[in-house]
C-alpha cells in the first residue's frame, strides 16, 4: 500500500522523503489548504524545489487545495490549481464541488483526488464525483468501520485512501465549524482551526489558563504541559464535573488494522500532521514504512512503537472498531 505522509515545511517534506514516504501531501500558503497555519507551508518556489526533492527520491507530491472557495473570490483557488500542475504536482486535493468541475475542465490532465474534507462516505457521492469529474482516489472520513470501507470499495472503481496515524476531529467529518463561533474563522473556509492569532495564555492562581478568543479552553498546573486550546478538545465545567465534553485528547493508531485494511481493498495509507515537527514526521513515516513493507512481505507487522507521539499520550482505532450506531 502506499504511504502519504504530511509536510508543513520544505524541511519537514525532506524528513518525510528520507524517511520512506511514498507520497507527501502539503499545500500553498494561503487561504487554500485547511492547514493555513502562521509559519507553515510552501511558496511557489519552495513548492517547486519540494516536488524536485521528491520526485528524484522517487516519491510523489500530492497539493492540498481542500478549502472552499468563498463566493466571488475564486480566482486564489483557482491560480494555485494552476501553480500545482505547472509547478509539476503528482495530483491535487480538492474539496468543492465547483473547484474540482474547474479543473477536471481546465487541468484534464492533472491527476484529481477527493479530500476528506468533502465528506464523501458512500458509493452514491463517490462514483457520482469519479464519473462526473474523473476523481481517481477519495480520502474517507474517519467515520468508517474496516467492514464499511470494505463495503464501499466493492462498489466503487477508484482509490481510496484512509488515515491510520495522527489527530482525531469530532464527527462530521470536513464540516468542521466548532471554532469559528469563537474566532470567526474555520478550517473549511480560512483553512484554519483554532488560529494563533486569537489564542492567549495567562497566569493565574498557580494555573496557566490557556484561551481562544477570550474563553478558557483549559486550565493546567503550574510546570504542567499546556495544551493548544482547540474547542473541541477543550475542558470545561460542566455542572459539578470537569472534563472533555466534545472529544478526549487522544491520536489514531490503526497499526494493528494495517492487514484488514489492505484486505479491505485500501489503496493509500495517510498520516495526519502537516503542523507537526520535521522529527515527529520521520518517525512516523520510519515506523509506518517499516509496517508497510513487513505487511507486503507477508512478515507480522511491528506495532506499539510510536505511543510517546500520540496526543495526551493515548491512542484509539477510532471509528475503524465502532460498536455504535
Amino acid at each position: 500500500m502506499e504511504l502519504v505522509c504530511p509536510a508543513g515545511t520544505p524541511a519537514s517534506l525532506r524528513a518525510a522523503v528520507d524517511a520512506g514516504a511514498h507520497s507527501i501531501y502539503c499545500g500553498f500558503a494561503d487561504d487554500t489548504n485547511a492547514r493555513n497555519f502562521p509559519g507553515l507551508n510552501f511558496s511557489r518556489p519552495e513548492m517547486a524545489d519540494g516536488i524536485a526533492y521528491a520526485h528524484a527520491r522517487g516519491a510523489k507530491v500530492l497539493v492540498a487545495i481542500n478549502t472552499f472557495p468563498r463566493a466571488g473570490e475564486t480566482e486564489l483557488w483557482h491560480r494555485a490549481v494552476s501553480d500545482a500542475e505547472a509547478l509539476g504536482a503528482d495530483a491535487v486535493i480538492l474539496a468543492d464541488l465547483g473547484l474540482i468541475a474547474h479543473a477536471a475542465e481546465r487541468h484534464p490532465s492533472l491527476r484529481r483526488h477527493l479530500s476528506v474534507q468533502a465528506a464523501a462516505a458512500n458509493p452514491d457521492v463517490i462514483n457520482f464525483h469519479a464519473s462526473a469529474f474523473g476523481v481517481k482516489r477519495v480520502v474517507l472520513p474517519r467515520v468508517l468501520t474496516v467492514d464499511e470501507i470494505a463495503s464501499i470499495n466493492r462498489d466503487i472503481d477508484v482509490e481510496t485512501e484512509v488515515f491510520v496515524f495522527g489527530g482525531l476531529c469530532v464527527m462530521a467529518e470536513g464540516r468542521c465549524s466548532l471554532s469559528s463561533y469563537i474566532s470567526g474563522k474555520s478550517p473549511n473556509m480560512n483553512g484554519v482551526c483554532s488560529p494563533a492569532s486569537h489564542v492567549a495564555y495567562a497566569e493565574e492562581d498557580g494555573e496557566l489558563a490557556a484561551r481562544l478568543g477570550g474563553y478558557t479552553i483549559h486550565r493546567t498546573p503550574a510546570q504542567a504541559p499546556a495544551p493548544y486550546p482547540t474547542l473541541c478538545k477543550g475542558c470545561f465545567k460542566v455542572g459539578t464535573r470537569t472534563g472533555y465534553v466534545f472529544e478526549d485528547p487522544a491520536s489514531l493508531d490503526a497499526s494493528e488494522l494495517l492487514p484488514a485494511l489492505a484486505r479491505a481493498g485500501v489503496t493509500a495509507l495517510k498520516i495526519e500532521g502537516r503542523q507537526r515537527s520535521r522529527a515527529y514526521v520521520a518517525q512516523v513515516v520510519r515506523n509506518f514504512r517499516q509496517a508497510v513493507e513487513a505487511l507486503a512481505e507477508g512478515r507480522e507487522v511491528p506495532l506499539g512503537t510510536l505511543a510517546r507521539l500520540t496526543e495526551g499520550q493515548a491512542a484509539t482505532a477510532g471509528a475503524y472498531n465502532k460498536i455504535w450506531r
